[in-house]
């Protein structure tokens, strides 16, 4: 199943939101609502870096071997 490109679509949005706040052309509204939206985006991307992270510290290398770890959100092998 292939993931939806959801991070790099978040840092489209959020520098749109920064090229907007910047340009001074906003209300001081429209720059509050821009600003809390960009926020929000900005905790999701943090989020997603921060799974990654954790992916990449269980596959790096143990003892001269690589070791990988099943997550919460994934389906555990029926192999066993």
């Amino acid at each position: 199943m292939k993931e939806k490109p959801e991070f790099e679509d978040d840092l489209k949005k959020l520098q749109k939101i920064v090229e907007e706040l910047s340009s001074g052309k906003l209300t001081l509204g429209e720059s509050l609502k821009r600003y809390e939206e960009g926020v929000r985006i900005a905790q999701s991307c943090a989020s997603i870096l921060t799974e990654a992270e954790r992916k990449v510290e269980l596959l790096m290398k143990k003892e001269g071997k690589f070791s990988s770890e099943n997550f919460g959100d994934e389906v555990p092998s029926e192999d066993k």
